[in-house]
């Protein structure tokens, strides 16, 4: 029986109802089919009792529907920070951690043998001296202790603090504007402050649930390993898993997910994996030839669009040609438009107001949300992806029928 208790052990077991209620807030109780009706009880409390003030009920046919309503433009920092400060500790943990820093100083290093006795002397407990070996371990790798060399021995001493008032701006800031903003966040409870100076209108506040492997995966690439990642496929809850070498995180600045690039050794190609789809990450071996295949990456970032590198036709890339119907004299912000949003396109002027705006990609298919924004200018679409061309104009001839209109602009001889 799955028993109710506030604080957690595994991050993993909660990140996924979190972002259930963040991103999916629709879902009802009997919609959550991946663990027992108790399991979604005892989560979704714990989730009122963290987020409270940021959770939404709403009635429907279907039943009642969590959700989290956070509007990032009025906060000061980032609430879903509050997960991960949940963690469950044993009585020793807690008291361990007290003694540990009430008795050591900045100065002076003590061996663990010292620090056992040390405790027992002055606060009356008893710990085993591997347990206080394996904590302070910990907390020299997290930097809250230091590590010296005592003769023959290994010494701990508390870390140096750090001056508060020099760094109170800069952590505000990181906390919530950067990747790992949970570590800012944490130095500034710790200090006293909190943030009165940033707001930020578009945050993707989401983006911590997948910090932990974002983390092990940027420690894999500096240390030029291949990985194994556990993955559930976003449209089918499949579990899969794909061997290869990761080489970059891309952040969509339009949908703000974040993706993987790796390298498929397998079919030779780069490949991307969506952040939030990643439930687990392996390490595998050292690449001999990592940089080679970041080199690779970099030279091939020009005919990215988006994140895709393959786009299903019989062509390695596709080639898009656009032309566009711009009044020379009133509407040079669109050519600015195209030189600014079309990631190193050429732009030809063909004729009096009739421009031509020309690409390689690997994907067309990414292109179509941003071409269609030119609805009203475009002459004429060209691809060599035939796909591409019948959802275009199968996409305005719907259009057209919705809005009761004509599939030609007789004026200027338009599509659409």
């Amino acid at each position: 029986m799955s028993e109710f208790k506030e604080l957690i052990k595994s991050f993993p077991k909660i990140r996924e109802y979190v972002r259930d209620f963040f991103v999916y807030g629709f879902k009802t109780r009997d919609e959550f089919k991946e663990k027992s009706p108790r399991t979604y009880d005892n989560e979704r409390r714990r989730i009122e009792s963290w987020l409270s003030g940021f959770v939404k009920q709403d009635y429907t046919e279907k039943g009642k529907n969590i959700s989290l309503a956070i509007d990032s433009n009025l906060l000061d920092t980032n609430p879903l920070y509050r997960v991960w400060k949940t963690k469950s500790f044993t009585d020793n943990d807690i008291m361990l951690h007290f003694f540990l820093f009430d008795y050591l100083t900045p100065d002076i290093g003590k061996s663990v043998e010292n620090i056992t006795d040390g405790i027992l002397d002055n606060y009356g407990v008893c710990f085993d001296t591997q347990t206080i070996r394996r904590k302070c371990a910990t907390y020299e790798k997290e930097g809250l202790l230091q590590r010296e060399k005592c003769g023959k021995e290994v010494c701990y001493k508390k870390a140096q603090a750090f001056p508060a008032d020099c760094l109170t701006s800069a952590l505000s800031f990181y906390q919530l504007a950067t990747p790992l903003g949970i570590v800012g966040d944490t130095i500034l409870d710790n200090m006293g402050h909190s943030n009165s100076l940033f707001r930020i209108k578009h945050s993707f506040l989401v983006h911590t649930l997948e910090d932990e492997i974002l983390l092990t995966l940027l420690e894999h690439m500096h240390m030029h390993y291949s990985v194994l990642i556990h993955m559930r496929s976003a449209k089918n809850s499949c579990l899969l898993t794909q061997k290869g070498v990761p080489l970059q995180i891309f952040t969509s600045t339009r949908t703000g997910r974040r993706y993987l690039c790796m390298y498929i050794e397998k079919s030779h190609r780069f490949g991307c994996f969506r952040m939030d789809t990643i439930k687990k990450v392996e390490p595998l071996a050292e690449v001999a030839n990592y940089m080679e295949r970041k080199e690779a990456l970099i030279k091939n970032h020009k005919l990215l669009w988006g994140v895709s590198f393959q786009n299903g036709g019989r062509t390695h890339t596709n080639h898009i040609k656009l032309t566009l119907h711009i009044n020379d004299k009133t509407e040079h912000f669109i050519i600015n438009r195209l030189e600014r949003e079309g990631k190193g396109g050429t732009i030809t002027k063909i004729s009096s107001n009739t421009y031509v705006y020309e690409k390689e990609v690997f994907d067309a298919n990414e292109m179509l949300p941003w071409i269609r924004t030119f609805t009203g200018r475009i002459i004429d679409l060209e691809c060599d992806n035939k796909n591409l061309i019948q959802r275009f104009r199968h996409d305005m001839e719907a259009m057209y029928k919705i809005y009761n209109i004509s599939g030609k602009d007789e004026k200027n001889d338009t599509v659409l």
